[in-house]
């Protein structure tokens, strides 16, 4: 479980990483940059993703993202972030958890994963057919992401899997069914009526 959260706080996080800094980043930045407005920008996107940390632990879900809003499904959670409120629905425990939408006090992981774009020196490889975009923290950043690798196809820069360097332990994040745009806004609306409070026990943490 300890494992699933910190995933799970890492994979969310990725929202609040600061915007692209003003300036002149040189290709890969530049290239990072569109691939991150096609995840997080404002059309939105959704995608499979499958993690593995290092073969002890696999889980896998379905993750929306437009802009500061999210969406997240798997087998024990459901979750609905408009940018103002999240709500966290845990099936197995019938209980309905409220958040702002920014608190740290989702998961005590949360803080831990926050860092900034411009935490990092860019560059860009090839591996194995792969466009490869390469994010080395810098010395004086301190962040608990080391290192980031970007996985994406050199046509269309649709991402097909990232490997994290969290600490010492390196986390691969394979990406499918990854379509960007045509996200509506009414997909992050908490269904409230699916869940009843007849059924479900509401925990309001704000």
């Amino acid at each position: 479980m300890r494992k699933f959260c910190m995933m799970m706080a890492l994979l969310l996080s990725l929202t609040g990483m600061a915007a692209p800094a003003a300036g002149e980043p040189n290709e890969a930045r530049r290239l990072f940059d569109k691939i991150y407005n096609k995840v997080f920008g404002p059309e939105g996107c959704t995608l499979r993703y499958d993690v593995n940390i290092i073969g002890l632990y696999k889980t896998h879900g379905v993750i929306w993202y437009k802009g500061k809003k999210q969406r997240f499904s798997d087998e024990r959670v459901d979750t609905w972030n408009d940018g103002v409120t999240a709500y966290m629905v845990y099936r197995k425990k019938k209980t309905v958890e409220i958040h702002d939408a920014n608190s740290d006090k989702k998961d005590k992981y949360s803080g831990r994963f926050k860092f900034s774009l411009d935490d990092f020196d860019y560059s860009k490889e090839m591996e194995d057919g792969c466009l490869v975009l390469v994010l080395k923290q810098r010395r004086e950043a301190k962040g608990t992401i080391k290192e980031v690798r970007a996985y994406v196809d050199q046509q269309t820069l649709t991402p097909k899997f990232v490997k994290l360097k969290v600490a010492f332990i390196w986390t691969k994040i394979q990406i499918s069914n990854f379509r960007s745009g045509s996200v509506s806004d009414q997909l992050f609306v908490f269904p409230r009526k699916r869940y009843p409070s007849s059924e479900y026990k509401y925990i309001d943490k704000r």
